[in-house]
């Protein structure tokens, strides 16, 4: 299931320097993705053997007290349906104001994890003054100085404790597909096309979430969890939280998929929102296929169809290895194709390779073309195993695994990609001590 630590409070207590500190310590780090929307921004992380993806809240600053109030309950209102866990950042400098007790008292009402983490305790008279935030009422309460770090694996380790386990292999489970993009791309309009109106071809799943619609596609002898990410706008009252509201649906719906099918608009091209929806997916290891829809209302010559695509895969670099399927949901063109390709990706995303296969195939690669040497000490090869994870991901163990340089650990993908069909599969390497 999808892991979500969403950092709400009001202006100026160090959201963004938290933020910031969580997704910046090398241990921690998977991917930072700024501008997701607008000013906000999302961050997939680990930590103990947990993956999930911090959202900050901040960013909105409003002319009066009114606005003020009402934006940062529907954010925080939001912050609650949406995330795993909510991590409720205070300043001890300011002491408790009307606006923390007001957020307290939404966060109160939810069913979700929360923890009150005051911020900028740096000293032992600051972590005296912090002990007023326990009249809030939290059990879950922490001290923090974002700006050193002081505290924050304190906090993390209690966060990982609420967070499910890394995705591994599901036995026996259908593949789930899930259909994200911008509003208006024809997310709703492509469900409805495989759908049909024939509705003795699905049987209705309870969604994990409250706007979701999961159903189980039979048709043409396939058999699949769709997952319609649309109606997203319904929920939304305040204009300014639309993004924000419609970008944690599209992250618990890749984080819950197999395959992520990204519909773009052929009109407009590749904009930054798609990038980051493509780069979270990416970096949750989710087998991706890129939708270009609208195709039909593009003026096209003979090349069309490979320049924009040529475009896209620029845009989306360095992960190119990815499949582009032009289709008019309007004119219910190439759709099933969608499908099909999606199902290959699947497949792709769950391919193994015998050990012994990878070791005659890479070790022969890797002597003729072994890792560049690192302050004089050779750097040697000795055995490649796949792990046994649910995406494709392959350890090398060798004597200096840390000496070994980012352009290597390409040329291995690479080397995977050239001999097994991982098409729109991120692929993990790792190197181990031997």
């Amino acid at each position: 299931m999808s892991n979500i630590v969403a950092i709400v409070g009001r202006p100026n207590v160090g959201k963004s320097t938290f933020f910031n500190r969580l997704i910046g310590e090398r241990q921690s780090i998977v991917d930072n993705i700024s501008g997701v929307t607008r000013d906000r921004q999302y961050g997939a992380s680990y930590w103990n053997g947990k993956n999930f993806t911090v959202v900050d809240t901040g960013g909105f600053v409003p002319h009066s007290d009114d606005v003020f109030e009402a934006a940062i309950r529907e954010q925080v209102k939001i912050a609650v349906d949406e995330a795993s866990v909510i991590i409720f950042l205070v300043d001890v400098t300011t002491g408790i104001t009307d606006l923390d007790e007001e957020v307290a008292n939404l966060l109160r009402r939810s069913k979700k994890p929360v923890f009150l983490v005051v911020n900028k305790v740096d000293n032992g008279q600051r972590l005296f003054e912090a002990n007023e935030f326990w009249s809030l009422g939290f059990e879950n309460t922490l001290f923090l100085s974002a700006l050193t770090g002081s505290g924050s694996g304190e906090i993390l380790d209690a966060v990982a404790d609420h967070l499910s386990d890394d995705e591994q292999p599901k036995e026996d489970s259908l593949p789930r597909f899930a259909i994200v993009g911008q509003p208006n791309v024809g997310k709703s309009s492509l469900t409805n096309a495989l759908l049909g109106e024939d509705r003795n071809i699905v049987t209705e799943i309870a969604g994990t979430t409250r706007d979701s619609i999961d159903a189980l596609y039979t048709k043409f002898d396939k058999e699949f969890i769709l997952v319609d990410t649309a109606g997203i706008r319904k929920k939304a009252k305040v204009h300014e939280n639309l993004e924000f509201y419609s970008v944690l649906r599209a992250i618990k719906a890749i984080e819950d998929c197999d395959v992520c099918i990204l519909m773009i608009d052929a009109q407009t091209g590749v904009e930054s929102q798609d990038q980051a929806i493509f780069r979270l997916a990416q970096r949750r290891n989710k087998g991706i296929v890129i939708l270009v829809n609208k195709w039909d209302l593009v003026e096209k010559s003979t090349n069309t169809a490979r320049d924009v695509e040529k475009v896209i895969k620029e845009r989306i670099a360095p992960f190119t290895d990815v499949p582009v399927v032009f289709v008019s949901v309007h004119e219910k063109t190439r759709i099933f194709r969608a499908i099909e390709v999606a199902l290959e990706v699947y497949e792709n995303r769950n391919r193994k390779v015998k050990t012994s296969e990878l070791n005659e195939l890479l070790l022969e690669l890797i002597e003729k073309m072994p890792p560049p040497a690192h302050k004089g000490r050779h750097i040697k090869i000795k055995y490649v195993t796949q792990l046994p994870l649910a995406y494709p991901a392959f350890a090398f163990f060798c004597n200096h695994p840390s000496h070994v340089k980012e352009n290597y650990r390409q040329f291995l993908e690479n080397q995977l990609r050239k001999n097994y069909n991982f098409a729109g599969v991120p692929i993990s390497i790792f190197f181990r001590q031997k």
